[in-house]
């Protein structure tokens, strides 16, 4: 029999305090009755001797503090899970949003998840392709990385995201058939929620993965619950149906704002920008929940998706997850305003996992060869764009020039593909070598002569 308590001192913001409590646990979650009848949930947050500080997840209003009462239900926030969630909506807190049937669950799971054993952990390898140039030729997503996405207000990242979720597979005979995709969108607008629902229905890619969407005028609270309400449905995919998975979250900027938002109202002291000390330790246990367990078949990619407030690198969302993360794929204002999609600006984007990811047997033997000779290409054509806006075409050498000419087709072919194509990555290193011909023979370095005589023959050079 739960006892049931009346004894309800204080309510600010999404927490409330309750006295008098015995044998409550944290993360414990709560049964909350209003004057009106209504119930809501929350979670325990704290404990202080006979006091608890409850999170609520529904929000606080019209609660009165004499006539509510609350009831300790002896377990964590748990989301029921089952092979049939594929192909299905949800909002944050895991209820089904699609007019479809109650979900028969196989098990419940604890949201907060078990962390991995750092021993446990296999070392990624495999090649992830997403149909994206830009990712798959130069920043290679690797099965069981954390690659996430810096993104600007305003800037296409729900595009790009959906574009990743729509035709991100793995290579290799029926990995197909067991690749999954969990998508957690945090904090989006219902004009975002039903572009990404709409676009997984038009193009079918519902029928392999699960949508939890949390809209902005949910509470800001269920936020944080979101994310690891995916990762706890995608590890029971990964670890318990040997599936291949790639969770998108987006976005969580509005995640660390809604963590924020309960710190001040704990009244904590805070730290950078307002946000808690903790910041760092709370979003490594959201990003080091992906991975690949050794004895397992199956795996976790995440790509977590965050704007970064006044386009500022250096703000402690994306500071901190750059240190918790394995790369970062950064999109470009610039790029944008010139019309390129999606707009990847590869320089200052890092996969540092992709030299694991490539070669023969993986993607193709020149792949690492030909992504080092694009990438230092482009920086050199950028460069000699530069000088000419400064000292003017003429003050270019003819192997400038050159290079200059490649750096625009290169943004034009390579970068800019649309968000409907979807290029395998063979079409990616064909184009990257047929871009190379707009180079002098002499200039291609970094590329092995057997690759060159195999990929560009003499009689192909580009500049006479």
């Amino acid at each position: 029999m739960l006892k049931e308590y009346k004894t309800v001192t204080e309510v600010v913001g999404p927490l409330m305090v309750v006295e008098g409590v015995e044998g409550v646990k944290f993360e414990e979650l709560v049964d909350i009755e209003i004057q009106t009848g209504e119930r809501r949930r929350g979670r325990v947050l704290e404990i202080d001797r006979d006091k608890a500080v409850i999170q609520l997840f529904e929000g606080s209003t019209g609660i009165n503090l004499q006539e509510t009462k609350v009831r300790f239900l002896g377990r964590p926030l748990e989301l029921a899970v089952s092979e049939d969630m594929l192909g299905r909506a949800f909002d944050g807190m895991g209820k089904p949003i699609d007019d479809g049937p109650k979900i028969i669950p196989e098990e419940r799971r604890d949201i907060n998840g078990v962390p991995m054993n750092p021993v446990a952990r296999d070392y990624p390898s495999e090649f992830i392709q997403t149909g994206i140039s830009a990712i798959d030729g130069l920043n290679t997503l690797v099965r069981g990385q954390k690659l996430p996405i810096f993104s600007g207000s305003g800037l296409p990242h729900s595009e790009v995201a959906a574009q990743i979720a729509r035709q991100a597979r793995v290579i290799g005979e029926g990995e197909d058939d067991k690749f999954a995709v969990v998508f957690a969108a945090i904090g989006i607008t219902f004009e975002e929620a039903q572009f990404f629902i709409e676009d997984f229905n038009r193009t079918g890619a519902i029928n392999r993965a699960v949508l939890f969407m949390n809209l902005a005028d949910d509470p800001a609270i269920e936020r944080i619950g979101t994310p690891r309400m995916a990762l706890t449905c995608a590890e029971y995919l990964a670890y318990e149906k040997d599936m291949h998975v790639l969770v998108i979250l987006t976005d969580m900027t509005n995640y660390a704002e809604a963590l924020r938002e309960t710190s001040a109202a704990r009244k904590e002291v805070p730290g950078r920008r307002g946000y808690p000390g903790y910041l760092y330790t709370d979003l490594s246990t959201i990003y080091e929940r992906a991975g690949r367990m050794k004895g397992r078949k199956g795996s976790i990619t995440q790509i977590p998706i965050l704007t970064m407030p006044e386009d500022d690198i250096t703000h402690p969302i994306p500071d901190l997850t750059g240190y918790i993360t394995e790369g970062q794929i950064i999109l470009s204002r610039e790029l944008y305003r010139k019309g390129i999609t999606p707009p990847i600006d590869v320089l200052p984007s890092l996969s540092r996992l992709k030299d694991e990811g490539v070669g023969e047997g993986k993607t193709r033997e020149d792949h690492a060869d030909t992504m080092n000779q694009l990438f230092a290409a482009y920086a050199t054509g950028k460069k000699a764009r530069d000088l000419a806006v400064i000292l003017g075409e003429t003050a270019l050498s003819e192997t400038d020039k050159a290079f200059a000419k490649f750096s625009e087709a290169f943004e034009e072919r390579y970068v800019s593909q649309g968000y409907g194509s979807n290029r395998n990555i063979e079409e990616t290193l064909e184009l990257g070598w047929d871009l190379l011909k707009i180079l002098p023979r002499g200039e291609l370095k970094r590329i092995r002569d057997e690759y060159l005589e195999k990929y560009l023959p003499l009689e192909t050079e580009g500049v006479e």
